[in-house]
């Protein structure tokens, strides 16, 4: 998937966190560490620094939804991040996404702490971000 494509992709599945732009995929796949798991229907971008990884997005058009492409891109970030050396993952989800929450439930992950306000949505409501990690 090229930048553009993971930002059409971005803009389908989020209102919140916003989607990212072109630009800002070009930006965070050039940065150190990071890379890019794809699927038919969906992308993760991940990154790993020193020992530990970040899941920075993952998103699935709605109507691939439910076919277990975000398991896979999930389960496909945990290897190639324990591949590259990390020890830990960590990621950040809004509090109201019931359907990423289980999905990283699913993955092993558990609550680690929460953000307050960290996300805005279109209609200007603050939401918390939960905060996630696992042991690799």
């Amino acid at each position: 998937m090229t930048p553009d494509s993971l930002a059409v992709l971005h803009a389908a599945c989020f209102t919140t966190p916003r989607p990212w732009s072109t630009s800002e995929f070009e930006a965070i796949l050039a940065s150190r560490g990071a890379f890019l798991e794809t699927s038919t229907n969906g992308a993760l971008v991940g990154r790993v620094i020193a020992g530990e990884a970040e899941l920075l997005t993952v998103a699935v058009y709605p109507e691939a939804r439910g076919k277990g492409e975000g398991r896979a891109l999930v389960a496909a970030f945990l290897d190639r991040a324990a591949a590259m050396g990390a020890e830990t993952a960590f990621l950040e989800v809004a509090a109201d996404n019931t359907a990423a929450l289980y999905l990283y439930l699913c993955a092993g992950f558990s609550e680690s702490g929460r953000r307050a306000g960290y996300y805005k949505a279109p209609n200007g409501q603050s939401l918390d971000a939960v905060v996630m990690s696992r042991i690799l």
